[in-house]
């Protein structure tokens, strides 16, 4: 009896285990099916621009959000060209030679969103010469205040630091001293590909006085900057629609939802909270790209992006909190580490999605990767890589 007993017990207690695990591994998501979504920085080819498709097709619930950087380089250059088109020839050339002669800092010339800008600075200023490399250029025409001018790209640099690292406003600094050295009156104006390294020019010794200066990003400092009329213009690619969209897409593929309402609930139209973001967001379906749209920023609407506007088309939501991981390329880039991140800290928690957030080094893979650990701890992921050919670095560790 005794035997009997212990055996019929041992196949209960096995049937009992049995039905636990099976009623585990039904409600276990492996890290490979969970939502994945790129952000800032577009999985691509550094020398040919290609989407890396087959990252983006990791799974069905990985996508991509940042912003149409063709067509912010084509905002960026009819911002310049607006602004020109309104001055008096004669004080913006300086020397009177008939010449716009400009320099250009180029932030990474293996990035997309570099390449367009300095292609629709170029085709604005008639300089393109079917190349977005920084010694590559032609000479133009402008409209200057009625009167025709020949545009000349006097250089165009990248602004690598030291350390290796791209977009840096101290290379930028260091560049602008030799800049204005070199080329003294021929110079009449200053583009950058980015606000950072806009602002580290600004703050060369020697800065030409009166020399009009356009960045982009829209970064809070860049607005005080053309509020106090040192930065002549800007472009802001909407971080508060990007940073919402990120976690918008997370909070909807968390929610069960699929197809258009991934990219369009809470973005182009009211999800089932009421949220939706103000600014205007496109859908690119063939790169699963969700982009926010850009606007120029000018001494006539700066205070329209003066920090503290945050969208007031976002609300608290009643979701179940869900954990995110999510990396920064750089802990030191101005643009992410002053806008895109604190907009992230602020929308998150209307969202119930809980940050863990990681920092690279801007320089190094691994600065990050080797932080993007404890992944079964998280119910989603978001990634903003060193470099855009990355990608497959960190779907490999997702794979298990």
């Amino acid at each position: 009896m005794k035997k009997c007993l212990i055996v019929t017990s041992a196949i209960a207690l096995a049937a009992v285990l049995m039905g636990c695990n099976e009623k585990s591994n039904s409600t276990i998501t492996l890290n490979k099916d969970k939502p994945l979504v790129f952000f800032n920085r577009q999985p691509s080819d550094p020398t040919t621009g290609k989407i890396d498709m087959e990252s983006m097709n990791w799974n069905d619930k990985t996508y991509y959000v940042g912003f149409d950087a063709a067509g912010g380089g084509a905002v960026q250059g009819k911002l310049i060209t607006d602004w020109l088109a309104k001055q008096d020839a004669s004080k913006i050339d300086r020397n009177g030679d008939g010449i716009l002669g400009y320099v250009l800092c180029v932030g990474d010339v293996g990035h997309n969103d570099s390449k367009a800008r300095t292609e629709g600075i170029r085709r604005a200023l008639g300089t393109w010469n079917d190349s977005s490399e920084p010694t590559n250029s032609k000479e133009g025409t402008v409209n200057v205040g009625g009167k025709e001018l020949k545009v000349v790209e006097l250089e165009g640099k990248a602004m690598t630091g030291t350390d290796g690292s791209t977009w840096n406003a101290n290379a930028a600094t260091d560049a602008m001293g030799g800049w204005a050295t070199k080329y003294g009156d021929q110079l009449d104006m200053v583009v950058s590909n980015n606000d950072g390294m806009a602002m580290g020019c600004l703050q060369a010794s020697n800065y030409p006085a009166g020399v009009p200066i356009f960045g982009y990003d829209a970064n809070a400092d860049a607005i005080e900057a053309i509020g106090s009329g040192k930065l002549t213009g800007t472009v802001s690619q909407n971080v508060d629609a990007q940073a919402t969209a990120t976690l918008q897409v997370i909070r909807n593929l968390l929610d069960g939802l699929t197809g258009d309402d991934v990219r369009k609930k809470g973005i182009t139209e009211p999800d089932q909270y009421g949220n939706k973001i103000s600014a205007g967001v496109d859908y690119i379906a063939e790169t699963k790209a969700v982009l926010a749209q850009n606007t120029g920023v000018n001494a006539d609407n700066w205070k329209d992006y003066a920090a503290g506007n945050r969208d007031k088309g976002v609300k608290q939501t009643t979701a179940e909190k869900k954990k995110v991981i999510l990396t920064i390329y750089n802990a030191a880039d101005n643009f992410l580490s002053s806008s895109y991140l604190p907009a992230l800290q602020y929308y998150a928690p209307l969202l119930n999605l809980d940050l863990t957030v990681v920092q690279g080094d801007g320089q190094n893979e691994v600065s990050c990767l080797d932080k993007f650990t404890n992944l079964n701890s998280f119910d989603a992921y978001a990634i903003n890589m060193v470099k855009t050919n990355s990608a497959r670095d960190y779907t490999d560790k997702l794979k298990y």
